[in-house]
Formats: structure tokens, sequence, C-alpha cells
């Protein structure tokens, strides 16, 4: 039968806690590193649609891979709060020129990628004297794929 936490000696009791605690940053950390890419799957009416959050220097999902030739549908927002943020591909020769203000109210951005390749996309606000947003982590990746 198992003791209660609480009826535990107090050293084996903060090792259980924090372990716990160290075990739920690491997955918490794991889940922001952003390593796992979002791959978008093509709708029955022949579009990619991937919904985009941007907040304080990030942007969820920060890596997207989507096919080439297939229109895509970036639903776009950012968190509530007072510093604005926008949403920047800077890829013409991909057929890829996106500079969008972000807002609360999800708004929709439609291209279609014509050269598969990996694209960086960003926030391209600064406020004066600081790091820009995507110097402050404020990027993504969009890797195009045939």
């Amino acid at each position: 039968m198992r003791k209660p936490l609480i009826a535990m000696k107090p050293p084996l009791r903060f090792v259980i806690c924090f372990c716990a605690l160290f075990f739920s940053a690491i997955a918490a950390g794991a889940e922001k590193d952003g390593k796992d890419a979002y791959v978008a799957s093509v709708d029955r009416d022949g579009v990619q649609r991937v919904r985009i959050v941007g907040g304080d220097y990030f942007f969820k999902p920060n890596r997207i891979v989507v096919k080439v030739n297939v229109p895509v549908e970036f639903s776009v927002s950012r968190e509530a709060g007072s510093v604005p943020h926008t949403l920047v591909i800077q890829a013409p020769q991909a057929g890829m020129t996106v500079d969008e203000d972000l807002f609360t109210e999800v708004r929709k951005i439609t291209f279609t990628a014509t050269t598969p390749g990996t694209y960086a996309f960003y926030c391209r606000n600064r406020l004066l004297f600081f790091k820009s947003h995507r110097e402050r982590g404020q990027e993504g990746i969009l890797e195009v794929v045939p």
C-alpha cells in the first residue's frame, strides 16, 4: 500500500516534488522548442489551411510544412495585449509576398507557393532603440515540399 505524499518523510517528499517539477519543465520546454513541424493537409476543396497565432516574440506553430503548387490559407491572429505584431514572408521568387498586421480577430492570408524550399516568416516590428521582434525570436520556418 502506498503512503500519501503528505505522510512521507520530508526529504523523500522534497525529492518527489522536485522531480515532478523538473520533468514538467522539460515537457513544457519540449513543447515550446518548435522542432516539431505542423504539416498542413490538403482539405477536400484542395486548400491547405494553417492556423497561426503570434504573441510576445513567438509564432505558434513556428515550423510549417506545405506542398508546392497547392493553395495555402493562413488564418492568422495575435494574442490579446498591447504589443502589435505582423506576419511577413518575402519570397516573390516562390510566389509568396506577405506583409500583414496581426489583430486579435482572425484574418485570412492566401497564396500558392510555387518553388520548393525553406522560407522564413517573421514579425517586422521594432520599438525604437530595441531589438526587432524578429531578433528577439519571433520568426518561423515555412518549408515548401514537392
